[in-house]
């Protein structure tokens, strides 16, 4: 009994340390940057590496955002010439709002439109079901490259092409999305959708008020992944979005760096903001996440 009792202390205790230094492994490039964006040029580019700050400046950030401006927000009505601007502010913070506005967005449409498909073809019977799968399946196999130029093409018919919206709509169809949301449908009792039909429910009530709680973890995950997908979708904005004011953190910053020699130190002011959404995201959805997760591995 006590060799039992001490063998699986043991390997507790091997498992939190095994963890904790991945832990601090994963976690440490974020440490890197956030320092390093509060230290002197000379400093990031020392051969012996300053592990905190010796001297905390906010030159970076300052540079961040003198460098250029543009209008706080502009709306674009879709399929018009319509846009509305709004106040001129720091380029870097149109492009943070542009890219969290360009992830939110893409996350709640890509998770309202996986939930409504993989429910359908979890549990709805029709003919080509089968086929609309298998083909939903293959299209997470297929490069983004290879549809890229009909892609431009559409965006530019459409009077989308330099929008967000350019950026937004090519990720709302996920395959994987829809995958993901079917798998966790499966798990959905038929039972409980036959007594919601026979009490009069309807089509819509009985998804939304039934299904949908039930595939709440698998949309938080999805809500994770889509969200992360969108903001470093990185070749997909270099395409679609040309002007100053449309780019995203990313883009701009490497625009900066174009105009400018290599500043590490504005590369990491950049990145350390660009940080913030993607952490405050996981932070709200990370119950989901972790249940979905949970939830997918138990079911096999």
């Amino acid at each position: 009994m006590n060799k039992t009792f001490n063998r699986s202390k043991c390997y507790r205790i091997v498992s939190i340390v095994i963890i904790t230094i991945l832990a601090i492994g994963f976690a440490f490039p974020l440490y890197w940057i956030v320092t390093g964006s509060f230290k002197t040029a000379s400093a990031i580019n020392a051969t012996t590496p300053q592990w905190w700050p010796e001297e905390f400046v906010l030159d970076n950030y300052q540079k961040l955002f003198s460098r250029q401006t543009a209008p706080l927000w502009e709306l674009h009505i879709p399929f018009t010439n319509i846009s509305f601007a709004g106040p001129v502010v720091p380029a870097a913070i149109r492009w943070l709002v542009n890219t969290v506005f360009m992830a939110v967005v893409s996350m709640l449409l890509t998770c309202a439109t996986a939930a409504m498909a993989g429910y359908a073809l979890a549990k709805k019977r029709f003919i080509g079901r089968t086929l609309v799968f298998t083909l939903i399946v293959c299209a997470m196999a297929l490069p983004k490259q290879v549809i890229l130029i009909p892609l431009l093409r559409e965006m530019s018919a459409l009077n989308l092409y330099n929008t967000l919206w350019a950026a937004i709509l090519p990720i709302v169809g996920w395959p994987f999305g829809v995958f993901l949301i079917k798998q966790f449908a499966e798990g959905i009792p038929g039972e409980m959708m036959e007594a919601a039909r026979i009490d009069g429910a309807s089509e819509w009530k009985t998804f939304s008020e039934i299904a949908l709680p039930m595939l709440k973890p698998g949309i938080g995950a999805l809500a994770i992944f889509t969200f992360i997908n969108s903001w470093n979708d990185y070749f997909m904005q270099l395409i679609m979005l040309t002007s100053t004011s449309n780019l995203t953190i990313s883009l701009g910053i490497a625009k900066l760096q174009a105009e400018n020699a290599t500043d590490f130190g504005l590369i990491m002011a950049g990145a350390a903001l660009a940080a913030i959404p993607i952490i405050i995201v996981f932070l709200i959805f990370q119950k989901y996440f972790t249940k979905g997760i949970t939830m997918g591995a138990v079911k096999g």
